[in-house]
């Protein structure tokens, strides 16, 4: 894989941790569907545009154990703890099962409520263990965090870059959170 283009999104799909033993392997926390599928996709790059090509993954406990062919030796391995390894969203599958949605296609969409009105744009997903939650951005200043579910979220429609909302089922009707959303726009 090509270094990505300078405005290509990227998609991280996991975190170094702290090194395992003294062949420079180290421990990987992964955001794939399948973590052993880590190398399925090229080489990883880091924030600061270095490139790690996996020549070995296996699983261990809640995370797996990732050789580099750029890592060799506990040092180096070490250096490494904390960094995120991030692909370019063109080296992942494009065909997901329907309502299935990468994070990166989610950011940035504008956010509309039941009639239509757009209240603001996706700032982040998140998952703090009980589900999907969307972070939105209201146009007039503010962020709310809603459950990413169906009854929040009856509809995503990338084609027109809308994420549309139920506000009584987000939890944003019917109290103070709806005087932010009267009249904004994104």
């Amino acid at each position: 894989m090509n270094k990505p283009k300078k405005n290509e999104a990227l998609v991280q799909l996991a975190v170094i941790g702290a090194a395992q033993g003294l062949r420079g392997e180290v421990r990987v926390k992964t955001f794939t569907g399948d973590p052993l599928a880590l190398g399925d996709y090229g080489p990883l790059l880091a924030a600061d545009g270095r490139s790690f090509t996996v020549l070995d993954v296996r699983p261990v406990k809640n995370v797996v154990v990732a050789r580099f062919a750029e890592v060799k030796d506990r040092s180096a391995a070490e250096a490494l703890s904390g960094t995120e390894l991030f692909v370019a969203r063109a080296a992942l599958p494009a065909d997901l099962d329907e309502e299935e949605y990468y994070h990166a296609d989610l950011i940035g969409l504008s956010v509309a409520d039941e009639t239509g009105a757009k209240i603001g744009r996706v700032k982040a997903l998140h998952n703090f263990g009980a589900g999907d939650i969307l972070e939105i951005t209201f146009a007039a200043g503010g962020t709310v965090m809603v459950p990413f579910s169906r009854a929040a979220v009856p509809q995503v429609d990338l084609a027109t870059g809308v994420v549309h909302l139920d506000s009584a089922a987000a939890g944003l009707a019917g109290g103070d959170e709806d005087e932010g959303l009267e009249g904004e726009a994104p």
